[in-house]
């Protein structure tokens, strides 16, 4: 959209992106400043900043990943598979990503068993199969991530652009750069505390949408309208694929075959996303599946019901003066939900749709930036460069990779933008490259008879075949013509993810059961462990540790953390186990209710919703958003309330001593003589 035709000025665009972005940052500081002086954390620690000391309670955590895993793609791409398939499009799209979250709870559970002390799941690699495996797998982690960034940035930039005019070089800069301002200031706790910030403001904006279509609105005002308007829209014009080209129908083959792409692409983004891996290593051990579940449910609210809302609302609104004609690269681009705020709010609902695409972009970038961060600090500088680096030299170091990767993340969205990469696209495209490492992953963590070799070939074949098979089916299903519009449709995508995700799980589980490892995980449990709780009993030289890492018997990454490392009954491996046994029966019970027991039955019933039908759904998606916000909004403050009472008690102590409120860090008990 050109600057002329924008609903809102160039300079709401630099408002909300260098103004709110400012105003975040300074928030953010003010409260690390608070949480410095009033608490025993401190960002000065190179553990707090990377892993909040693994203290974080499962509220703030479930909070966190809700927040992480809301992408610009979990607002537009949404939105625009339900203006393309209808409400089965937000199903697919909010389960199909769900269920990933829910069962990454195992991998968590077994992560504060095998390695409670990692910083990054590539150190369990590098310490379980060497250097080999490490560097190989360090590429799934590090693509996963740039994917990951341009997404967020081809998103947040395309939609400020459409209802600005801002230039879109502007917004691909501007947007990790003031991010990367808290997160070098504040670290893990500063992220997960402005996701818990963003979170809040995000389900507010929601429900407003939500009311406003379903409720207020002249346009449409309630779901009675909204079935009429989308009855008259399928007679217009069928959706092909869908039963009788209804939109209110769950029977809707290229919603089916989204779904899948949908479920295998995520599946890499959460497996080797360090961001998630990040939030598990930042959490108690006690509550960390705990914590995963909650924020899995959670999540399934924000797509689900802002799609059923804001794209069936496009659907509807189609001919409406005050609505904008979508094209096919418009969907693509995920711009549905904003001519959609902008026709039923005008101004207020395009500036409404703005924030709360900026906060959902900014703060999963956040998540991007401290999660590459820990990568590039830990598995490259302290491995292969400076393995005897110092605390100052870990935490200086943190800190440059942070800025480092915000100046990456501009330029990585800026060569898609430009080469007509869409968020669409690759949203779709993702699993292509990225789903062969997802089952070695999850072996190497959690199984003991997993093979090296296998997992490593898995990752690699499937990587190929992947591709192979997009550009095979792309050539074939086009008359031999490969380039971004042919190779982006629905069969072209899905025979490159299947084969991704299907190759690399064929080959590594079956390596693992024909040439079985015997692994004990003791080289990951040594991963950082505190000199207290080191096998020998007490620290050993950084040469000595490399040499034991050349054996397989231990890590070269030995370094003491501070004093809220996790005490030993909160990595009793009884308990541990058990909360691994619940997490693998709750998470695939789960699983099996998003993407069998519910949609597979109405898909087959060829079920066209009536009236009361559609009642049902939206009531349900708002019922289900209200569950969330208490849970990820309300849940946290109530499980902080010590802490809260602590900040507010040691203010008030300095209001009338000044001084006297600092929090002192208490003494160690005196040994006996």
């Amino acid at each position: 959209m050109a600057a002329d035709t924008a609903v809102l000025p160039q300079g709401a665009g630099y408002g909300v992106v260098v103004g709110i972005g400012l105003f975040f940052s300074a928030f953010m500081i003010m409260l690390t400043a608070i949480q410095a002086r009033y608490t025993g954390f401190s960002p000065t620690n190179s553990e707090e900043f990377s892993s909040a000391s693994r203290s974080v309670k499962p509220g703030l955590i479930a909070s966190g990943i809700v927040s992480a895993w809301t992408w610009a793609a979990t607002l537009l791409q949404s939105s625009a598979v339900a203006y393309k398939f209808g409400i089965s499009g937000p199903w697919w799209y909010g389960g199909g990503a769900t269920v990933q979250v829910l069962l990454f709870a195992q991998l968590a559970a077994k992560l504060k068993l095998n390695a409670p002390y990692a910083h990054t799941w590539l150190e369990i690699v590098g310490a379980r199969w060497g250097t080999a495996a490490h560097l190989i797998f360090m590429f799934f982690g590090l693509a996963t991530n740039i994917i990951v960034s341009s997404m967020l940035i081809l998103g947040g930039s395309a939609t400020v652009t459409d209802l600005t005019g801002m230039s879109t070089i502007a917004a691909c800069f501007l947007i990790p750069i003031g991010v990367s301002i808290y997160v070098v200031v504040g670290g893990m706790r500063s992220t997960l505390l402005c996701d818990y910030t963003h979170t809040t403001v995000l389900f507010a904006i929601i429900l407003t949408f939500v009311f406003t279509v379903y409720a207020t609105s002249d346009k449409i005002g309630s779901p009675r309208r909204m079935h009429d308007l989308l009855a008259a829209a399928a007679a217009a014009n069928p959706v092909p694929g869908n039963a009788h080209g209804s939109y209110m129908t769950m029977r809707s083959k290229n919603g089916l075959i989204f779904g899948v792409i949908n479920v295998i692409g995520n599946f890499a983004t959460v497996f080797q996303d360090q961001a998630y891996w990040q939030r598990a290593i930042a959490s108690k051990p006690a509550s960390t599946v705990k914590a995963y579940l909650l924020g899995g449910l959670a999540w399934f609210a924000i797509p689900f019901t802002l799609a059923t809302t804001l794209g069936l609302a496009a659907v509807a609104l189609r001919g409406d003066p005050d609505m904008k004609v979508l094209t096919p690269a418009d969907v693509s681009a995920g711009l549905p939900a904003a001519a959609a705020a902008s026709a039923l709010l005008g101004k207020s609902g395009a500036a409404a749709l703005l924030i709360l695409l900026f906060l959902a972009v900014t703060s999963a970038t956040s998540a991007e930036l401290i999660a590459v961060s820990s990568i590039l600090t830990y598995d490259v500088y302290k491995r292969y460069i400076n393995p005897d680096a110092n605390e100052s030299q870990i935490l200086r170091m943190g800190h440059w990779m942070v800025a480092f990767f915000a100046l990456c993340m501009g330029i990585a969205g800026l060569i898609f933008f430009y080469i007509g990469v869409s968020m669409g696209w690759l949203y779709e495209f993702m699993g292509v490259i990225l789903g062969s490492a997802v089952v070695p992953i999850a072996l190497c963590v959690t199984w003991s008879k997993a093979n090296k070799w296998g997992c490593i070939g898995g990752s690699i074949a499937g990587f190929f075949a992947g591709i192979v098979a997009w550009l095979v089916t792309t050539s074939t299903l086009n008359g031999g013509k490969i380039n971004v519009i042919t190779s982006g449709g629905d069969y072209e995508m899905l025979a490159g993810n299947l084969a991704s995700i299907g190759v690399g799980a064929i080959i590594s589980t079956v390596a693992s059961l024909i040439w079985p490892d015997d692994y004990d995980f003791v080289s990951t449990r040594a991963i950082n462990t505190p000199a207290a709780h080191s096998i020998s009993g007490k620290g050993s030289d950084p040469q000595t540790e490399r040499d034991s890492e050349k054996k397989g018997s231990a890590s070269p990454y030995v370094q003491s953390i501070n004093e809220e490392t996790p005490e030993d009954n909160d990595l009793d491996p009884v308990g541990l186990e058990k909360a691994f046994k619940f997490a693998a029966r709750s998470s695939v019970v789960l699983t099996l209710f998003y993407l069998i027991i519910i949609p597979l039955p109405l898909f087959f019933a060829q079920t066209i919703y009536g009236v009361r039908g559609l009642t049902a759904w939206v009531v349900i998606g708002i019922l289900w958003t209200f569950c969330s916000a208490f849970t990820v909004v309300i849940y946290p403050l109530y499980e902080s309330r010590v802490a809260i009472l602590q900040i507010f008690r040691g203010m008030l102590k300095d209001v009338f001593a000044r001084g006297s409120g600092k929090h002192v860090k208490p003494s160690p008990p005196s040994s006996a003589a």
